[in-house]
Formats: C-alpha cells, structure tokens, sequence
C-alpha cells in the first residue's frame, strides 16, 4: 500500500510526493553482503548449477594488459556449449525473451546465439560496496517516482528494490567513472551496407570532478558531451546534455552546436522520444545507454525475477583491430563475435500512462542482477506490435572493476535494419577512465570550442 504525501509547493501548488518508507515492510539491508551481494544480486547460484555462485567477480589482473589501453579476454579459451538457432530456439524458449524468439523468426537463416558457460564475473571496489551499505534505504522516490532525492550522487539507490520503478532507478544510478572515449556507430541498410559515424564523448560526474563542489549540486546526475567527428557533413556538431536525479524538478538541460550555422541552440527535443545524434530515426535519445533519462512517462511494473540467455562477458567484440566490417551485417552483428550465458535478470514492464506521449507505447528491460545493467530491451508500438529489440553485450573491465557495454544494438523488426552503437575496435583506443574534466568543459559556451572542425 503507498502513501501519499501531499507538500506545498511554490505558489501553493500541491505536490504529490511518493516516499520509499510507506512500503509494508522495509527490506533488511543487512543482508547485502551475506545471502546478497554487497549490491543486492542473489549469492547463490542456481538449483540446476547452470548459473555458479557469486565469489567476487573478476580479479584486476583477471587478463593481460594489451596495447592502447585494452584488456585481454579472460575467457577467450572457452568454445560454446551449444548454439540457439531458428531450429531449436523453441528448445530454449523459457530463457528466451520475446525479443529474441522475435529475431530467430526475423532472420531464420543467420541469426544465433551461440552459449558458453555461466561466469559472474562482475565485481566493483570495496568503496563502491562501503557507499551502497552505507546508503541504503536512505533514497526516496519522489512524484509518484518519477525522481529521487535524498540520494546525492550515490549508487544503486534501491539495491533490494520493493516495485518497477526502483529497479529503473539502479540502472540509471548505476556506478560509472569519468570517460574519455571515441566510438563508431552504424545503421546499416537492408543490404548491409552502412556510413561509419565517429563520435567522441566526455562524461563528468559531480562528485569525481575536483573543481564542483558537489554537495551544492544534489540534484546533478551528471554531464555529458558528445562531438561528430566523421563523416565530413556532420562533423563538428555537439550535444551537451546536463542530467539530474528529478527531472521534473530540475528538467534535463540539453544544448546543441550545429557546425554549419555556427550558431549553440537549447535542445528540448534531447529526452524521451526525441532523436538519436546521427542516427537516421534508428534510435531515441532515450535508448541511448540501453535507456536513460527521466521515467515519467510510463507506470512500471515489476514482472519478477527469471533466468535468461543475455549478451555478457563480451570480449570478443571488444578485440583491439576487430574490423568493424566483420561485425556489422545485414540483419544483424555478426553472431560469431558474441556470446550468450544464462544468468538471472529482473523484469520491468513499462507501459505508457495514459496522457503521456511516445513512440514506444510499451518497453520490457531485462536488467541483469549483478550489474543492474540493461542488457535486453523489448519495445512496442502502439498497436502493440513488438517492434525494436535492443540487445546491451555486457563485458567487464577488470582493471578499473566497471560493467559497461562493448556494443549497443537496436534491431528494428518492421523495417528489418538496426543501429550498432560504441565499436571502438579499430581505433586504437579503448575508453579513458583516468579522466578528469573540469565543469567549464561543460558549459554552453564551451561547445562553440568543441565544435571547431
């Protein structure tokens, strides 16, 4: 049962305000770091011994350090202990998604998952542990949960989550670092054949950048800057993007430099279902990060726990001078580069509310229990038609102990194309996370600067 608190706002509007502490019973936090991991992922394994036990994750030096910055494959000796097709997907259908029985039938002929063993090799640092213990239960959902407060610049806000909601917010307060990366994004046609978008991205957050103070800033989740750097008629435009916990009570701040014109404009259409940077419509702003923003949009319901084939331990496709053209095909990525394991993930159903707009009327995520990364999204229209399918390959950089996603994919059913987004391969060189921006870098004024072709 939710109680509601009703609080006077300026002007003496109500506001509704939806507090964490009305649930029946509060969760025992005390169980993280003993039947849960220290962020709130079942220890054990499971009953058949298909998914082993939580032992800690990847060692640092789980993998040699190679050239440029990248780590090796710490598995790259396993081979497949089988491989899901359009001829016996349906052996395996109760750890398969919609989604993915959807591109076994889209693409009979060449779309696989081929399935190696189970490793929970995700683990984080011993500070990131300290701050989820310290900090939980502390965060509180605010505007029916729409936003969160009391919960400055933390991570993992809901680790043992009570509704749907709560397990959105972890994976947008998940635990990132300062990056520096460049990566490559393509939209390939029916045919396969595809324009390379390079892009260059910046990411600071408040509490890892010397020069804000951010206690000041609470509601700050983070800033972000990305600059098109190929090809010739895009290059030098820039998205700055300043994200916050409740945006509803401080909207996200969006700006864009346009090279040709020379001119920075404030960018309202950088939320939701507004376009992708470079994207030709194959993607929203919100799939960027599998999916990202303010979730007001829809009522989220928590489906429960299951055991599904996921994109993980994804090195392959990060493999320094892995040629973007063998990845990148018609239909879909090369299945020979990926790798599936079973693992349990949460369930969240997001369903458009009614007054709301967008062009996805229903998402499904999958949310990964050890990371809260999503790492399969299902996406509806509005007559209910399954029509994206998002697939997030999980790897985990041991070194700096920090999940993200070697490649981001966006499989539109209908017009039978996809996005493929973060490539880095042939660039020779991985993400920076020894990276520390100063707050000018993402200001408005400095984006005429970055925009220089």
């Amino acid at each position: 049962m939710h109680k509601q608190m009703t609080l006077l706002g300026a002007g003496g509007l109500a506001l509704s305000l939806l507090t964490t502490s009305v649930m029946a019973q509060q969760p025992d936090f005390s169980r993280l770091g003993g039947d849960l991991t220290p962020v709130g992922a079942e220890r054990a394994g499971n009953a058949a011994g298909t998914i082993p036990e939580w032992t800690g994750g990847l060692d640092s030096d789980a993998g040699q350090l190679l050239d440029d910055g990248f780590s090796a494959n710490p598995y790259a000796d396993e081979q497949p202990e089988f491989v899901i097709t359009a001829q016996n997907y349906q052996d395996y259908s109760d750890n398969l998604t919609p989604g993915q029985i959807a591109l076994f039938e889209r693409y009979p002929e060449t779309f696989q998952m081929p399935v190696y063993p189970s490793h929970r090799s995700i683990g984080y640092s011993q500070d990131v542990y300290d701050q989820v213990k310290r900090m939980a239960g502390q965060a509180q959902l605010v505007n029916n949960g729409d936003g969160i407060t009391n919960f400055p610049h933390g991570t993992f806000a809901f680790p043992i989550p009570q509704s749907g909601v709560e397990v959105v917010w972890n994976h947008n307060t998940r635990y990132r670092k300062n990056v520096h990366r460049y990566y490559m994004q393509a939209m390939p046609q029916v045919n396969g054949s595809y324009t390379l978008i390079k892009l260059e991205e910046e990411v600071g957050y408040p509490n890892q950048m010397p020069d804000v103070d951010h206690e000041s800033v609470p509601n700050n989740l983070l800033y972000f800057k990305q600059r098109v750097n190929a090809p010739s008629r895009l290059a030098g435009n820039v998205l700055l993007v300043h994200d916050s916990l409740d945006q509803l009570q401080e909207p996200r701040m969006a700006w864009v430099y346009n090279a040709g014109q020379r001119r920075v404009r404030r960018a309202p259409q950088v939320a939701y279902d507004g376009p992708g940077t470079a994207s030709d419509g194959m993607r929203t702003s919100d799939n960027f990060a599998m999916y990202n923003g303010a979730p007001d949009r829809y009522d989220w319901e928590l489906v429960g726990k299951k055991e599904v084939f996921i994109p993980y331990n994804s090195y392959k496709l990060t493999e320094p001078d892995l040629p973007y053209a063998d990845v990148l095909q018609a239909g879909h990525i090369n299945p020979k580069h990926t790798r599936f394991e079973l693992h349990r993930v949460w369930e969240v159903q997001g369903t458009i509310k009614d007054g709301q707009r967008h062009i996805y009327a229903q998402r499904n995520f999958f949310m990964d229990e050890d990371s809260w990364l999503i790492t399969l999204a299902d996406h509806y229209d509005g007559r209910g038609t399954l029509w994206r399918v998002g697939e997030g390959h999980i790897s985990h950089n041991y070194r700096e102990k920090i999940p993200g996603y070697s490649i981001e994919t966006l499989y539109d059913l209908i017009a039978g194309r996809y996005i493929a987004l973060g490539m880095y391969t042939e660039e020779r060189a991985a993400p920076n996370f020894d990276y520390t921006p100063n707050y000018n870098q993402f200001t408005p004024a400095a984006l005429r600067a970055s925009g220089v072709r």
